[in-house]
C-alpha cells in the first residue's frame, strides 16, 4: 500500500510537515498554513499534557486516527520531556487502507525514533510496549466509541470539519463521549464554532480558549 491513491494527496505544511488532502472530504487533514506537526503538538498534546502529565497512566480517544499525527506527537513529546507516564491510546479510523498506507508516509524526521511504531500500526492497528499501547478502532466511531470500556482521560476531537463531517461534531457525539470519560477528562479540538461549544457545555464540558 502506497500513500499517494485516488482518495489522498501528501502535501506539504508551512512547518516543513507533511499533511494530505482528502479528496472524499475535500479538506487538508491539517492546516497547510499552520502546519501538521505544529497543530498536532500546539492545539492538542501540549495544552492536553500542561494539565495531566503529572499523571502516572493516561487513557487518551484520539478522534479520529487519520494519519496518526496526533497520536505519534504525544509519543514524541513525552519522549522529548522524558516523561514517565504510561499511556493508553485509542482512536478510531474508517479507513483501513490510509492506515495500512502509513509506512510510506513522509513523517517528520521527529518520528524517526517512533518509526517502528509507524510500522506496527500500519501492519497490526496496535502497537504495545512497557509505556505504550496504541489501537486503531477499525470502523465508524459512532459505533466504536460507545463499546469502549476504559475511562477516558483525554480526548482529541480532530475529526474533519463540521461542514464537511458534521456527524462526529453532535450533541449525540459528545454525549456518547461523556459516558465514557473519567468527571477530569480534558477535551482539546481545534474548532471554536457556537454550536460546537453549546454541544460540549450541554454535556458538562467547560470551555476554556488556549
Amino acid at each position: 500500500n502506497t500513500f499517494n491513491n485516488n482518495l489522498h494527496t501528501m502535501t506539504l505544511s508551512e512547518d516543513g510537515s507533511y499533511t494530505a488532502y482528502s479528496k472524499e472530504y475535500d479538506e487538508h487533514y491539517h492546516s497547510t498554513r499552520d502546519g501538521a506537526l505544529f497543530e498536532s503538538l500546539v492545539k492538542h498534546v501540549i495544552p492536553a499534557f500542561s494539565v495531566k502529565q503529572e499523571c502516572e497512566e493516561i487513557t487518551i480517544l484520539d478522534i479520529c486516527f487519520g494519519l496518526g499525527y496526533n497520536t505519534f506527537s504525544t509519543l514524541y513529546y513525552i519522549k522529548t520531556e522524558g516523561l514517565k507516564t504510561k499511556v493508553h491510546i485509542l482512536s478510531p479510523e474508517f479507513d483501513e487502507g490510509l492506515v495500512r498506507s502509513l509506512d510510506t508516509f513522509d513523517f517528520p524526521l521527529e518520528f524517526q525514533s517512533i518509526k517502528h511504531i509507524i510500522q506496527a500500526i500500519s501492519k497490526d492497528f496496535y502497537y504495545e510496549d512497557e509505556q505504550f499501547k496504541i489501537e486503531i478502532l477499525l470502523g465508524d466511531a459512532r459505533k466504536s466509541i460507545p463499546k469502549i470500556k476504559e475511562k477516558i482521560d483525554i480526548i482529541y476531537q480532530d475529526a474533519f470539519s463540521p461542514a464537511h463531517n458534521p456527524l462526529l461534531w453532535t450533541k449525540e457525539h459528545f454525549a456518547e463521549i461523556r459516558a465514557i470519560c473519567n468527571e477530569d477528562a480534558l477535551l482539546t479540538t481545534y474548532s471554536t464554532a457556537a454550536a460546537i461549544r453549546l454541544g460540549l457545555y450541554e454535556n458538562d464540558f467547560f470551555i476554556f480558549v488556549h
